[in-house]
């Protein structure tokens, strides 16, 4: 039996290596109390929520509001169906793609042709 104990190793070695393993792992719990602990403790303010997400709410009115400025003024520009017809042609693009392109060129074909194949 004396053979089996030292193959198996002694009884008195089993309980201080599971203690050294129980303190490994104790001092990590504690590492994460104290960074709960700071969590726990820092506080949001409802007003400085709400202020966040009203001011973003403006920002998105008001880029918004430009794009629709944007587009207004976008149609008003006058263009000539065999233009579009051109640019659709030669630059295989969507009809949509070849106004909206021409319109933000103000109908002037050549820069909007720089502008697509750049």
């Amino acid at each position: 039996m004396a053979d089996e104990e030292t193959v198996n190793g002694s009884s008195e070695e089993l309980p201080e290596k599971s203690q050294k393993k129980t303190a490994k792992y104790d001092s990590g719990a504690a590492d994460l109390e104290k960074v709960t602990d700071y969590a726990e403790e820092k506080e949001i303010s409802t007003q400085n929520v709400a202020g966040a997400i009203s001011a973003i709410g403006d920002r998105r009115n008001k880029e918004a509001l430009e794009k629709q400025a944007r587009e207004k003024e976008l149609l008003k520009v006058s263009i000539k169906k065999e233009d579009v017809d051109l640019i659709v042609r030669e630059m295989e693009i969507s009809r949509t793609m070849a106004e909206r392109t021409l319109r933000e060129y103000h109908g002037n074909v050549v820069n909007a042709l720089v502008a697509l194949t750049n």
